[in-house]
Order: structure tokens, then sequence, then C-alpha cells
């Protein structure tokens, strides 16, 4: 019996049929495994784009300084500060003793500033900046490697935080009615009434909002939405005859609750997953745009669209940030429609 356990999934027909319906959809099926790939590929963005070399062979021994850094001194310099292997100094100490520099595959970071542009910024893209540089110099191509790792990357964590948070909340709600499910909707119809964006406004003004700043503040508001969702599955489930069996059997509430009724509640509540994190992509993205999100300098999907607002005469700067985000956009709510066939009763009972 325990062998069967980690494989009880698999054999469970019905998640079997929610499966072959999820890659019935061959076009959610597929942005699925393209948003993944995309994604694997931004958490090794220090590897893709860095201005320091994977490796480095300096005088028989072996240095990684995408890991480490490492001094000028290390590699002959006179200099105790951190080595800027972008120097052409630097390169040459390394080369005069048959060292061998390995570089990711752009040499740039999402911070790095080329000093060596031939034109003025923000330059067109060329062989060395394949998407053109912004108006301060730096790399598009590597900030939008950087940017589509943390705008994924806030919107999960503020997709599950959320969605923790709301299932509690409409399982409380949805299970106890009465009094308990009048106070919450009168306090939620109070709280989702007030301004977030001004909100924000405000708290920029007297701090300068960071990532964990903005996620909290985000994550004060945005776990409402799928409270009436869980709560309606709750206030219909409560009544069925096997809770109250449960009830006769002394079950407590709490197993009742979450080890009962939940399971019917998040069947719904997956199919929302996500349209919930396109929309907290989307509003860092807006966020970022109008000068109310991630720090100043932060590798920003949002910033670059403002930057091609602001340099009309650099048109790859909007044409970047405009793709870049509509692809991802698009390839969640091909995921979210795919799931969404997925778990529809009429397609897993048939």
């Amino acid at each position: 019996m325990r062998k069967l356990l980690p494989n009880t999934w698999r054999l469970n027909p019905i998640n079997q049929r929610r499966w072959q319906n999820f890659r019935a959809n061959r076009r959610g099926y597929w942005s699925l495994w393209l948003f993944v790939g995309l994604f694997t590929l931004s958490l090794f963005a220090e590897f893709i784009a860095n201005d320091r070399p994977l490796v480095v062979t300096y005088k028989g021994e072996i240095y990684a300084p995408v890991f480490v850094a490492y001094p000028e001194t290390t590699f002959g310099g006179t200099f105790e500060t951190e080595a800027d292997f972008r120097d052409p100094f630097v390169q040459d100490l390394i080369k005069a003793d048959g060292g061998i520099i390995i570089w990711p595959v752009i040499r740039y970071n999402y911070r790095t500033i080329n000093l060596n542009l031939p034109v003025p910024t923000p330059s067109p893209p060329s062989s060395d900046n394949w998407l053109g540089t912004d108006d301060q110099a730096r790399d598009v191509m590597a900030r939008l490697i950087y940017g589509f790792r943390i705008s994924v990357l806030f919107g999960l964590i503020l997709t599950i935080a959320s969605s923790v948070i709301g299932v509690a909340a409409g399982a409380v709600q949805g299970y106890f009615g009465g009094w308990t499910d009048l106070l919450f909707q009168r306090f939620i119809e109070i709280w989702t009434s007030v301004p977030t964006l001004y909100l924000l406004i405000i708290i920029a003004a007297v701090i300068e909002p960071s990532f964990w700043i903005l996620l909290g503040i985000l994550l004060a508001f945005n776990w409402v939405s799928l409270v009436g969702l869980v709560r309606a599955e709750f206030l219909r489930g409560r009544n069925f005859e096997y809770v109250k069996a449960a009830r006769a059997l002394g079950l407590t509430d709490t197993t009742i609750m979450f080890r009962h009724l939940l399971p019917n509640a998040m069947v719904a509540s997956l199919t929302f997953m996500p349209f919930i994190l396109n929309s907290s992509i989307t509003t860092l993205t807006s966020l970022d745009f109008l000068g109310f999100g991630l720090p100043p300098g932060s590798p920003s999907l949002g910033e670059l669209l403002s930057q091609g607002k602001a340099n009309l005469q650099a048109p790859w700067l909007g044409f970047a940030g405009f793709f870049s985000i509509a692809i991802m956009l698009s390839l969640l709510v091909f995921i979210g429609e795919a799931v969404r066939d997925a778990f529809d009763p009429r397609k897993v009972l048939q």
C-alpha cells in the first residue's frame, strides 16, 4: 500500500481525465511548456547575461567570477577592488599568462552601463547589444531577461500567498455562516473600497517601495480575489450528507473544512490561478510604468515601457517591452483556458 501512495494521483481516473483534457487543449499545453522553459532560463539569468565571466583560468588556477568577486590583484593588477573583467587592461593581464576567459552569451548585466557606444543613447540594436540600449546605456536584452524573472517571481509569490489567505478566509466564512459570514462580508466590502493606487502613492512619497514592501501592500488587498468563490463552495457543501455524518462522528470543524470540503472548493479555485497570476504580473508592470513600483534601476518590464513612451525616437524600447509582456500574458491566458477545460465537470464526467 505504501508503494502505491505516490502514484495515487496518476491512478485516480478523474485526475487522469483532467490531465487528458488539459493535453487536448494543444494551445494551452504547449503554452505551459514554453512558459516553464522561459521561466527556467530566466532563473539562470546570471549565466546568460552578466558582466562577469563564467570561468577564468589564470596561472593554472580556475576561477568562477559569476559566483565570487575577485580583487584585481588576483590577476596581477594593482588595486584591491573588485576586478572589472570588461576592462581591456584586466583582460590583457589574464591573457598575457595564457589565461582563458569564458563569457556568458550576453556580456552585460541588467545594471551594466556600456561606455563604448558609438552613438548617443538610447542606441539601436547591434551585434553587441542585440535589442539596443535604453536611455542609460544599459542592454535591453539583459534587462528583459532579468525583468521577466522578477515579474514572474513577484506574481507567483503574490498569487500563492493571496490564494492561501483567500481560501482560508473563504472557508471560515462559508463553513460557519451566520454572523461570521455577515460580518466578514461587510469587512470585505469596506476593505475593497480602499483605493490601492492612492495608498501606494502615499507610501511611495514616504518610503521607497522595495520588492517585499510592494508585495506586502498588494497582498493586503489581493487576497480577497478567491474569497467569494471559496465561500460559495463551502456554503453549498456544508449541508451535504457526508458533512453531517462527519459532524455526527465527532470530527472537528477544522478537519471537516480542510479535509472534506476544501478539495471540492480547490477544483474551482485552481481554474482561477493562472488568471490571478496574470493579474499580479499586470499590476506590477502597471505600477512600474507609473513610477510607483520597484526601486529605480530594478530590471522592470513596466519601466522599459515607460522608457519607450519617453523615447519615441527609439521604437525598439517600446516594441521590446510590449512584445515581451504580450507574449508572457498570452501564454498565461492560454494556460488558464486549458486548466479551465481540464476541471470542467462536463468534460471530466463524460
